[in-house]
């Protein structure tokens, strides 16, 4: 007997899993482009690995697979108004990074130069099942332009879960 899903209390709890919010950026050829990440947490401190679910119909994830490459962006805790500019969603790619300022990581990678830093990973693993495809990247670069309180996706309002 197959056991039974209650989807309301499924809800419930797994929106109770604590994120933060991020902007992960890609880059192939010319094309540039970032999108909000939330289900993102670290998964090794040797090597460093950070672990990031990336919905398996996007663009972007077409590129990490492509290039195998993915910086992250760690927002301030006052920076939900740049993270709604990557949260929308957006026809086509780039635009969004003509509001708000970047500089190519030593990976080539978008590096946010208003967020509280980023880091620029090496994907060395995968797990492509469901609706978002789990990346898991080796980080190669670290910049840190000051430190602070980082946005978590409860101060936002939003949900993104469940």
């Amino acid at each position: 007997m197959s056991p039974s899903l209650n989807t309301d209390a499924k809800k419930t709890l797994l929106r109770k899993i604590p994120h933060g919010v991020f902007i992960c950026g890609v880059a192939e050829g010319e094309l540039v482009n970032g999108f909000t990440a939330s289900w993102v947490t670290q998964g090794s401190f040797e090597p460093p690995l950070v672990v990031m679910a990336v919905r398996a119909d996007s663009t972007s994830n077409g590129i990490i697979q492509r290039t195998g490459r993915f910086s992250l962006n760690v927002l301030a805790a006052d920076q939900k108004d740049l993270a709604a500019v990557f949260f929308k969603p957006q026809k086509g790619i780039g635009g969004r990074f003509d509001a708000a300022p970047y500089s190519l990581g030593e990976l080539g990678l978008p590096l946010l130069n208003d967020a509280l830093g980023g880091v620029e990973c090496e994907l060395v693993g995968q797990v492509a099942h469901g609706d978002h495809t789990v990346f898991v990247g080796e980080v190669k670069t670290a910049l840190l332009n000051r430190d602070g309180v980082a946005l978590e996706l409860s101060a936002t309002g939003w949900t993104y879960g469940g």
